[in-house]
C-alpha cells in the first residue's frame, strides 16, 4: 500500500513550468566576505591593475563567474577562447578580453601566448578564471609559462556558513521567495560547502515545492538535502 501511495505521489509530481526569474548579478548584488575581499578589490581597481593579466582561481561555484560578469560589464570586455584559428589575439589588440574556465575549456598555448603579448603591447587587460592556479596547468611552452608567472593570481576560497546563508537567502529572493532564518540555518549546517551546491538546493526546493503545491518546509529541505547528498556520493 505504501509503495502504491509513493508511486501515485511521484506520478502526480509533475515538473512545473520553469518560470523565468532574474538572478541579480550586478556589483551591488555581490555578497562580499573575507574569502572574496582580494578578488573584489582587484575587480574594483580596474583599470589600475598591478599587471595587465589577472587570474581568478577558485573552486566551482566560488563566485568567479559573478565577478567576471561584473568586470565584463564595467570594462566592456570581449569574451574569447584562445584556440587555433581563433581571432582571440586580434580582439586582445582592440580592448579588454575575458577568458573564463581556462583550465577546463582548454586553449592553444601559442594562441594564448599571443593574446597575452597583444594585451601587453596595446595597453589592454585580460581577465581569466580557472579552478586551479596557472602553475598547475599542463603548459609546456616556456614563454607562456613565463607570461603566466607574471600574471596577478587571486585565489578565492570556499565559502563559510555565514556567506552560504546569505547566498541561499539571495537565491530565494531572486525567485521572489522568502524563507525563515532557522530553515536557512538548517540547510547550511547540512549542505556541501560550495555556492554550486547552494544553487542546486535552492533550484530543487523551488521546483519541488511548485510541483507539490506546498511551501518550502524543513521536511522538504531534508528530502532535497538527502537527494543531493546521494547524488554527490554516486547513490
Amino acid at each position: 500500500m505504501n509503495d502504491t501511495t509513493e508511486r501515485d505521489r511521484r506520478r502526480h509530481e509533475q515538473l512545473p513550468l520553469a518560470f523565468p526569474y532574474s538572478s541579480a548579478s550586478g556589483r551591488d548584488d555581490l555578497l562580499v566576505s573575507a574569502r572574496l575581499d582580494a578578488a573584489v578589490s582587484v575587480i574594483d581597481q580596474w583599470p589600475q591593475w598591478p599587471a595587465p593579466v589577472v587570474i581568478l582561481a577558485g573552486p566551482v561555484g566560488s563566485g568567479k563567474s559573478h565577478l567576471a560578469a561584473i568586470w565584463r560589464e564595467r570594462s566592456q570586455a570581449t569574451s574569447i577562447c584562445p584556440k587555433t584559428g581563433s581571432s582571440a589575439a586580434a580582439l586582445a589588440a582592440e580592448g579588454p578580453v575575458l577568458f573564463e574556465d581556462a583550465d577546463r575549456r582548454g586553449f592553444d598555448e601559442t594562441e594564448l601566448f599571443h593574446v597575452i603579448n597583444s594585451v601587453r603591447e596595446n595597453g589592454h587587460t585580460l581577465l581569466m578564471t580557472a579552478r586551479l592556479w596557472p602553475m598547475s596547468w599542463p603548459v609546456t611552452l616556456p614563454d607562456l609559462r613565463s607570461r603566466l608567472k607574471a600574471a596577478t593570481v587571486v585565489e578565492i576560497g570556499e565559502p563559510d556558513e555565514d556567506l552560504l546563508g546569505q547566498v541561499i537567502i539571495k537565491l530565494f529572493a531572486d525567485r521572489q521567495l522568502y524563507i525563515d532564518d532557522k530553515l536557512v540555518g538548517y540547510i547550511v549546517q547540512r549542505m556541501e560547502r560550495s555556492l554550486a551546491a547552494a544553487q542546486t538546493i535552492v533550484e530543487r526546493l523551488d521546483r519541488l515545492a511548485l510541483a507539490r503545491g506546498t511551501g518550502i518546509t524543513r521536511n522538504l529541505a531534508a528530502e532535497v538535502l538527502n537527494e543531493v547528498g546521494n547524488a554527490e556520493d554516486g547513490g
